[in-house]
């Protein structure tokens, strides 16, 4: 009886022991899961840091890229806005230079005409010069009335005669072809026409000849 109690009881301790075995195995798989949760845990959470790195590391570079683009663009529009400037700079100074050219062309529009006729003019006037007597009083006088109508009709595209004789010498205005010594005459007046000088409103076309007093 005794040794049958005691082979129970080296049974119960034998199947006590192979329980707590059990359980220990139990404890170490669930320590080991546990573990290699963790481990694959932390090798998640580093492998999220690691995309969200990246992925800043991508942003950075794109928000760079952006940003030099924009600079790029800004560079190219201010470039584009000063050629636009100096482009409308040049057109108002083409409109007025034009406008300048037509007024001019309006206003002397009558120079080539004058200058053709001027030569004219000088026979004309040389040939009043001449003597009159009573064979030629008629004939010099239908002279005059042309020489007249000459002058006057270049007067009214605004030609003139310019006075010379006792003003002062203007190398603007008249050209010295001779040299008087009189004393009862300041310096550098006029003295003497030679050939006289046409004004087409306020421009020279042609010089007068004249004697300038020393």
């Amino acid at each position: 009886m005794d040794e049958k109690l005691n082979e129970n009881e080296e049974v119960a301790d034998s199947a006590n022991e192979h329980d707590q075995n059990k359980l220990t195995e139990t404890d170490e798989n669930e320590t080991n899961v546990d573990s290699q949760e963790s481990e694959t845990n932390e090798e998640k959470e580093q492998c999220e840091d690691d995309v969200g790195e990246e992925r800043i590391k991508k942003l950075t570079a794109e928000i760079e890229r952006l940003q030099a683009e924009v600079e790029r663009l800004q560079e190219e529009k201010e470039k584009t806005y000063d050629k636009m400037l100096r482009i409308q700079a040049e057109y108002e100074n083409y409109k007025k230079r034009s406008l300048r050219e037509r007024e001019a062309e309006r206003k002397y529009k009558s120079q080539d005409l004058a200058n053709e006729l001027l030569p004219a003019i000088d026979n004309f006037e040389r040939a009043l010069q001449v003597e009159v007597t009573d064979e030629t009083a008629n004939f010099v006088e239908g002279m005059e009335m042309i020489y007249k109508q000459l002058i006057d009709a270049l007067a009214a595209q605004g030609v003139e005669q310019m006075e010379t004789v006792g003003q002062e010498f203007d190398p603007n205005l008249h050209h010295a072809v001779m040299q008087a010594e009189d004393e009862e005459t300041e310096s550098n007046i006029i003295v003497e026409e030679l050939q006289k000088g046409y004004k087409l409103k306020d421009r020279v076309i042609r010089p007068a000849m004249v004697k300038v007093n020393k």
